[in-house]
């Protein structure tokens, strides 16, 4: 086998597969089945998982358990999805992208056993993610659903707690169209006699029949565990011994349901978190594209990767509290609701200029992106790429306007390279 550096691996990998998602687990529990008989991984004892699943917040929940883990002296695997400029970003040991070499060692690792299956890209990524967790044995490992939950590649493990943040419409060609049908899909992950943590509160229809059909243990937010809202916020937890109380903790950066869903899917793991260390670690959290406030040649940019209707509610009401203008640097992806994003955007949002994303081809065509703007009652200014979209932006913002980027990992990863490339 001639050697390969990780780009001509995710290049070959990336080709290999007829379609870039097929949901499913047969393929991928195979070829897990085999890795699990190797010498390498055969005496691996499994980290602790947690698999978080949800329509929105499911990188901030993560991102908090390991701030959480790290501050109080635990080791900890992460595996997120997707990345803005590096594929090592989606698998980190103790906080840190792993190393080309190691992501490199377990795509030959997979590739050894893989024989006649075919894989997506997804699904090797995953499967390395596992490789690498295993033989660095973390305390835990925090797996993201890359899309639903039930027939995701990540569903091959059987979490030992599962936590759902919210569930909304998005992916429907995939999930369905209601929300009662992407629900089923996302508690998937639950396993039975094992914690199920709930975010959600705005329950669609037959969700509670849905979650006891799981046969899991649920924790339902505003129920089993309650908080406080605000800057600073309150929670008490349900505890396998008695119920814990966190106070002041801080609500900035992330949305704190996020935060809170941390604590309790720990907490319900057995972890003994303190205040102390908590408050630090949630103090510090932050999260690449979630509400992130970067500048750029003297003007504020706002990076956000809201891409359905319900992220976008969230970020308009966050810059309804914000004075200046906006101008909005958007595009999305074909199988989003663009209309529905639209919605809740257009009183904050006081120019509008659209791009459209260059490295994928599931872009939606700039030209849809205008049109359904102008069908919400909005103008806009559209360019042939993200890249021109926000160049423009630049150009036309005045020093106290802001310049909002939405709508994508894309279309945030575009104008993220653009920006760091002058620091």
């Amino acid at each position: 086998m001639p050697d390969r550096s990780l780009a001509e691996w995710l290049t070959l990998i990336e080709s290999r597969h007829p379609s870039e998602i097929e949901l499913g687990l047969g393929r991928v529990a195979e070829v897990w089945h085999r890795l699990l008989q190797q010498p390498r991984l055969n005496q691996c004892k499994p980290p602790l998982a947690i698999t978080v699943a949800g329509t929105n917040g499911k990188g901030s929940c993560i991102t908090s358990m390991q701030a959480l883990l790290l501050q109080h002296g635990h080791s900890v695997g992460t595996f997120t999805s997707p990345h803005f400029l590096a594929y090592n970003e989606r698998i980190c040991l103790a906080g840190k992208p792993v190393s080309d070499a190691l992501i490199v060692d377990a795509f030959e690792q997979i590739e050894a056993v893989t024989d006649e299956l075919s894989l997506t890209y997804f699904e090797v990524g995953t499967l390395a993610a596992l490789v690498i967790f295993y033989q660095a044995s973390p305390d835990v490992m925090l797996l993201e659903v890359g899309l639903g939950g039930r027939l995701d590649a990540i569903n091959i493990i059987d979490a030992d707690i599962a936590v759902l943040t919210s569930i909304a419409l998005d992916h429907c060609d995939w999930l369905g169209d209601t929300r009662t049908a992407i629900a089923r899909e996302k508690l998937g992950i639950a396993r039975p006699n094992r914690p199920l943590i709930i975010g959600e509160q705005d329950y669609p229809e037959g969700f509670a029949q849905l979650v006891a059909d799981t046969g899991a243990k649920p924790l339902w937010a505003g129920r089993d565990f309650t908080f406080t809202g605000g800057e600073l916020f309150d929670c008490q937890l349900s505890s396998p011994e008695s119920p814990r109380s966190f106070e002041q903790l801080n609500g900035q950066g992330l949305l704190p349901i996020n935060k809170i869903l941390a604590l309790q899917a720990l907490t319900a793991a057995g972890f003994q978190l303190n205040q102390q260390d908590s408050a630090a670690a949630l103090q510090q959290v932050s999260l690449t594209g979630r509400h992130q406030q970067l500048s750029y040649r003297g003007l504020e940019v706002i990076l956000d990767v809201a891409h359905n209707p319900a992220a976008a509610k969230v970020l308009a009401a966050s810059l309804a509290q914000t004075e200046g203008r906006t101008i909005a640097v958007a595009a999305v992806l074909e199988d989003k609701d663009w209309s529905g994003i639209i919605e809740p955007m257009v009183d904050p949002v006081d120019d509008w200029i659209l791009g459209e994303i260059s490295d994928s081809s599931r872009a939606r065509k700039g030209q849809s992106l205008l049109d359904l703007l102008y069908n919400a009652g909005q103008t806009g200014r559209l360019q042939p790429s993200v890249e021109q979209a926000f160049e423009l932006a630049v150009d036309n913002a005045a020093a106290t306007d802001r310049i909002l980027v939405f709508g994508s990992f894309h279309t945030v990863a575009a104008v993220l390279k653009i920006i760091l490339a002058e620091v």
